[in-house]
């Protein structure tokens, strides 16, 4: 079920629905390029599980407006969104939702939590870095230098996945079906520059100022935040990081997407017991 922008929620947002749910609700955040869509499989599967799931496309993603270009907007948008997707929960749930960022999404899932203790969990998938994307950069720029000087030219990051093979360069497995890469990369659209100079350089998470408990969860085949980096992430929370083989950034959208699906139902049955 999605739900359209309208005066009183302006973004678009995708649920999985469960009426009288007794468990507590999922937030789903998406990460950069993407929007409320690469959640489907996640919505499903926890709507099969007893879940209420929302999943916001951030503004200027999927058929979510702006009211300024793309190009200027900003993290703390993005957690503006987020803030007012965790109010409309909380309306109609009367709970604290649990909150679940992928990439880009995971820094706004950090940077919210610095304002909001009450959230009872979340679930940072392979996020943007505590230190920053400048690793990940790096990588990038070796592989496709001509793609990343456009990107700063045109201030647009449009060009690092204009094509279905840069798609899976970046957000997938060799192992992926063409039909499938081809399906998602389709959906793939532009992200906002000073968005990724807030990644690269000036809106660092502040894993000192969070009390929620988070679980961090890495790919051993992502291609942009390295496992170092997803380790070093998940000790500035305190834990260890989760790791799955096989996969690369996209652990949403895998073909080994459920397997994380489950171990984050595996943590929220066990939060809820204790």
């Amino acid at each position: 079920m999605a739900t359209h922008p309208n005066a009183e929620f302006p973004l678009e947002l995708l649920r999985g629905s469960i009426a009288d749910a007794q468990t507590v609700p999922l937030v789903f955040v998406h990460g950069a390029w993407h929007g409320a869509w690469c959640w489907e499989p996640f919505l499903d599967f926890f709507k099969q599980q007893g879940y209420r799931g929302y999943a916001p496309s951030l503004r200027g993603h999927g058929a979510s407006p702006n009211s300024k270009s793309l190009k200027i907007t900003r993290i703390d948008d993005y957690v503006e969104d987020l803030r007012q997707t965790v109010a409309l929960v909380q309306s109609e749930t009367g709970l604290n939702p649990v909150l679940i960022g992928h990439s880009m999404g995971g820094l706004v899932v950090q940077k919210y939590l610095e304002s909001d203790p009450d959230i009872p969990q979340a679930f940072l998938l392979a996020p943007v870095p505590v230190h920053g994307a400048w690793q990940g950069t790096l990588r990038v720029f070796r592989r496709m230098p001509l793609s990343l000087l456009w990107t700063n030219l045109c201030w647009s990051p449009w060009p690092l996945v204009r094509t279905t093979r840069r798609v899976k360069q970046h957000f997938f497995a060799d192992t992926i079906s063409t039909a499938i890469l081809e399906t998602y990369a389709a959906r793939i659209q532009d992200e906002s520059y000073l968005g990724f100079l807030d990644m690269l350089l000036f809106r660092f998470a502040s894993p000192q100022k969070v009390q929620t408990p988070v679980i961090v969860m890495g790919a051993e085949e992502d291609r942009i935040f390295a496992p170092a980096e997803i380790e070093k992430t998940a000790r500035a929370y305190g834990r260890k990081a989760i790791m799955f083989g096989g996969m690369a950034h996209d652990m949403m959208l895998e073909d080994g997407w459920k397997k994380v699906a489950e171990q984050i139902l595996e943590e929220l049955q066990l939060a809820a017991s204790h």
